[in-house]
């Protein structure tokens, strides 16, 4: 009998072991989900005075669900580094509902304020606009090889 119950202990203690494992799993793949989703749209499309598309300012998001994540919903709030114009800190708010109540867990995130890939691919690809070309750099001088 103190044999069984304590192969039974240790059945219950993996199971549990595992369930944790498993929502840790998920959870890691809804942010990764959640962080591709705002690098291709918190910062919008707008064009510059030279009729450029460019990253314009992000928009703060409210209530969006997580792609491939039904019942997993985010908010966001971007501050832009005084510093680095280009960089924002973004703070996320995930929201679920657990047997009737509602949890939410908040972390923090930068990104960078650039077209997405998804809108430079649809430019190439779609419309076969190509990219201008970069100017021309002046060629690095490497020091010489020393052979011993």
């Amino acid at each position: 009998m103190l044999g069984m119950s304590a192969i039974l202990g240790l059945l219950s203690f993996g199971a549990a072991l595992s369930r944790t494992a498993s929502l840790r799993g998920g959870a890691s793949r809804s942010i990764d989900a959640l962080v591709t989703d705002l690098e291709e749209t918190l910062f919008p499309l707008v064009l510059d005075p030279n009729g450029d598309e460019v990253a314009g300012a992000p928009r703060d998001v409210v209530q969006r669900e997580i792609p491939g994540h039904p019942g997993l919903v985010y908010s966001t709030h971007s501050t832009p580094n005084p510093e680095n114009p280009l960089e924002y800190k973004v703070e996320v708010e995930i929201q679920w509902a657990v047997g009737g109540t509602t949890r939410s867990k908040t972390f923090t995130t930068l990104l960078l304020r650039e077209v997405p890939f998804g809108e430079r691919l649809r430019a190439r690809v779609v419309e076969g606009r190509k990219p201008e070309p970069e100017a021309e750099s002046p060629p690095r001088s490497n020091p010489p090889i020393r052979k011993e």
